[in-house]
C-alpha cells in the first residue's frame, strides 16, 4: 500500500509528460522533414555553409548546438571545481557565506541575467569596447552563470552524500585529500554530477529570456565568430507562436519544438555514453 502511493505522484507525472509529447506530436508531426530544417536550399549546401538558409531552422539548430556547447565549456570545470572545493575543503564561516551567495544567484530569475549582459554592453560601449556588441559569447557567458549555481549546488550535495566510510578507506590507504577525491569520492558521486551536468545542458538549450537580451535573432544564418547575431531554436519557437499569420507558421512553431526535444534528447544521451564510456575504459 505504501508502496503504491510513492509511486502515484511519479505516475501522474508520466502520465502529463506523454500528454504533452502527444499534443506537440499532433499538432506538429505533419511539418516535420528536411523543408522544415533547410525549406527550399539544397541540403548538402547548406550544411556545409555554401548557401545560406532563410527559410528553414537549420541555422537556430547550429546555433542552439553551439550555445548549449560553449555554455557547458565554460560552466562544468567552473561549477564541478567548485562544488568539490565547497564540499571537502570548504570550512566554517567562508563556506557559508560562499554557499548563501551561489543560493542568491539560483534565485536571480533569466530575464535579470539578460539585462545584466545587455547593461554590460553598454557599459563596456562606454568606456573601454566602443565596438562592443551583443553575440554568441554574451549570451553564453549569462547562459553560465545562470546555471552554473546549480551544477554547484548538484556536485557538493552529491559528494556530502557520500558514506563517511569512503573517507575512512582513504585515509587508510594514505591518500592525500586531493587523491581521496579524484579516485574516491568522484567516481561515487559521478551519477549525481552527470544530473548536474544534464539540468545545465537542458536549461541551457531551452532558456529564451537570456538570449532574447543578448544577442538571439530570427535570421541570422550560421555564426561564424563568437561575437556574432545567432539564431536559436526557443526563440524560434516563441517568434513562431507569437508572429504565425497562418495555420502552416503556427505548425512549423510546433514542429520547431519537436526538433528541440530531440536535440536536447541527443544532447543527454550523449552526456549519459560519456558517463557510461568514463565508468567502463576510465579504471
Amino acid at each position: 500500500m505504501a508502496r503504491g502511493k510513492k509511486f502515484q505522484p511519479l505516475l501522474l507525472l508520466l502520465c502529463l509528460l506523454l500528454l504533452l509529447l502527444g499534443f506537440l506530436w499532433r499538432e506538429g508531426w505533419q511539418t516535420l522533414g528536411l523543408a522544415l530544417l533547410f525549406g527550399e536550399a539544397p541540403v548538402w549546401a547548406a550544411l556545409r555553409g555554401a548557401v545560406p538558409v532563410w527559410d528553414g531552422l537549420w541555422p537556430a539548430c547550429v546555433g542552439t548546438l553551439m550555445l548549449v556547447l560553449l555554455s557547458a565549456l565554460l560552466a562544468v570545470p567552473v561549477g564541478v571545481c567548485s562544488g568539490i572545493y565547497l564540499a571537502i575543503f570548504a570550512a566554517g564561516r567562508s563556506k557559508q557565506l560562499l554557499t548563501l551567495g551561489i543560493k542568491i544567484l539560483a534565485g536571480i530569475p533569466s530575464i535579470l541575467m539578460g539585462l545584466f549582459g545587455f547593461a554590460l554592453i553598454l557599459f563596456l560601449r562606454q568606456t573601454i569596447m566602443p565596438q562592443a556588441n551583443t553575440g554568441l559569447l554574451l549570451a553564453a557567458g549569462c547562459l553560465t552563470l545562470l546555471v552554473l549555481p546549480y551544477l554547484i549546488l548538484a556536485t557538493q550535495t552529491s559528494l556530502e552524500g557520500l558514506p563517511p566510510d569512503l573517507h575512512l578507506v582513504g585515509w587508510a590507504l594514505g591518500f592525500s585529500p586531493w587523491q581521496l577525491t579524484r579516485h574516491i569520492l568522484l567516481p561515487a558521486a559521478s551519477r549525481g554530477i552527470l544530473s548536474g551536468i544534464i539540468l545545465t545542458l537542458g536549461r541551457t538549450a531551452e532558456d529564451t529570456a537570456v538570449i532574447l537580451l543578448t544577442g538571439v535573432v530570427a535570421n541570422a544564418g550560421l555564426p561564424q565568430r563568437l561575437t556574432d547575431k545567432f539564431a536559436a531554436l526557443p526563440f524560434a519557437i516563441y517568434y513562431l507562436a507569437a508572429e504565425h499569420r497562418t495555420e502552416a507558421e503556427l505548425a512549423r512553431g510546433f514542429g520547431a519544438a519537436l526538433v528541440l526535444l530531440l536535440l536536447t534528447g541527443v544532447l543527454l544521451g550523449l552526456a549519459h555514453l560519456l558517463h557510461w564510456l568514463g565508468k567502463r575504459y576510465g579504471r
